[in-house]
């Protein structure tokens, strides 16, 4: 018999087949990592950044990277918000690029997919690069909730013995596919900026600025 203590509920989003993101249904029938409130508060002041620059007067399109992408939505949200927005959807799970394709087509817009494990296979440069990666320490697995581990893809969770594995090989690579004055967007577990910060002056990042969610926690990083 089971204990109750054991008991997971499958999540109401994997339920219903789909959630929204900033206005934009993601559909998540392949099962991605389910996208959470605090990635959506910061992409939204990433967008009104971004907006502030590219506000369609501009004759060029500019480019954006979608990295660690899993349902797409981050670059599907910019697609649908930002005016010239020219997106490359980058992820190195097949059901994960499957999804990306799905919710392009619900929502109308247009973007590159490519099946890539971190910067693998990108070619080019690119004005803005969003990267959501696996920061969850393995070591902290007991402290994930039972509904998240039973249905949600580990290999988005987690990232490494200490969280920083794919962080680490991100930043080692992400300034050489990022255009002159572009911009770099990164969320991170709270309890993880020293470390980060740690990270960006070992790989000689110069200029960066750290940032919390609604809930006061440091949560994401923009470095240009």
């Amino acid at each position: 018999m089971q204990k109750e203590t054991d008991y997971a509920s499958e999540p109401l989003e994997y339920v219903r087949g789909f959630t929204e993101f900033l206005g934009c249904k993601i559909d998540l029938s392949k099962k991605p990592l389910i996208p959470r409130q605090e990635t959506e508060f910061w992409v939204s002041d990433a967008i009104k950044q971004i907006s502030r620059v590219f506000d369609g007067r501009q004759k060029r399109n500019f480019s954006v990277l979608d990295i660690f992408a899993g349902s797409g939505c981050i670059g599907v949200a910019i697609s649908r918000h930002v005016k010239k927005a020219k997106v490359v959807f980058v992820d190195k799970n097949k059901k994960a690029i499957k999804q990306i394709k799905i919710n392009l087509k619900i929502n109308s817009v247009k973007g590159q997919v490519v099946r890539a494990d971190v910067f693998k296979n990108v070619k080019g440069k690119f004005d803005y690069i969003f990267a959501n990666p696996p920061y969850i320490p393995k070591t902290r697995k007991n402290k994930v909730q039972k509904s998240v581990l039973k249905f949600e893809p580990r290999e988005a969770l987690f990232g490494g013995k200490d969280g920083l594995f794919y962080i680490r090989k991100f930043l080692k690579q992400a300034k050489n596919y990022l255009n002159p004055a572009g911009q770099i967007f990164m969320e991170f577990s709270p309890e993880q900026k020293k470390d980060v910060e740690k990270l960006l002056k070992g790989y000689n990042y110069k200029d960066y600025e750290f940032h919390r969610d609604q809930f006061g926690r440091w949560r994401w990083v923009e470095i240009s």
